[in-house]
């Protein structure tokens, strides 16, 4: 079944993603102009309902697209759509079942986080830098994605993200950022 935006175009009749450029989210989906394209709105509440970032955390801030689904954080403006290979940081996936956010995204703003949030001791934050998985039956939160974090100098530092389903935590460190600490 075609999404029916509030102008009256269903999802068939939008352009097709450039993977090629960057666009600009449009503000809600009635705004939307390209096919599968989230909106800053959905991007901001995810992140408001998942993990309890308050969304005027991002008032400063331009959500873009680039690829299928690759979403960019930007703090600033730009003109949409732009043909360049990168601004700001890539923050989120989102085409596909389960959105993911990315660990640049969680390291800068997890701090913001208070919900899905697993505190992890120093052994279990230690095995998650390296890339490790490892049972963690004492989570009784939500399941699939969560900020990693652990206390540093009395203030929480936010890893990067993590999956969890059946008591494991699965990191999600990239290969090339995973440390032996």
């Amino acid at each position: 079944m075609a999404d029916e935006r509030a102008d009256g175009a269903s999802e068939g009749e939008l352009e097709q993603n450039d993977g090629q450029q960057f666009g600009r989210l449009p503000e809600t989906a009635a705004e939307r102009t390209v096919e599968g394209r989230a909106s800053r709105e959905a991007v901001v509440d995810y992140f408001a309902d998942r993990f309890g970032i308050p969304p005027e955390t991002f008032d400063d801030y331009t959500f873009w697209e680039k690829g299928a689904g690759k979403i960019w954080i930007y703090g600033g403006d730009a003109p949409s759509p732009i043909s360049i290979e990168a601004i700001g940081m890539t923050c989120l996936r989102t085409r596909q079942e389960h959105w993911k956010p990315t660990t640049d995204f969680v390291q800068r703003f997890g701090r913001h986080a208070s919900d899905c949030v697993i505190d992890l001791e120093r052994e279990e934050a230690r095995r998650f830098a390296a890339g490790e998985d490892q049972d963690l039956e004492w989570w009784n939160g939500d399941w699939g994605y969560l900020i990693a974090a652990h206390e540093i100098a009395g203030e929480r530092e936010p890893l990067g993200i993590g999956l969890y389903v059946h008591g494991e935590l699965r990191s999600m460190v990239p290969k090339g950022r995973q440390r032996d600490l």
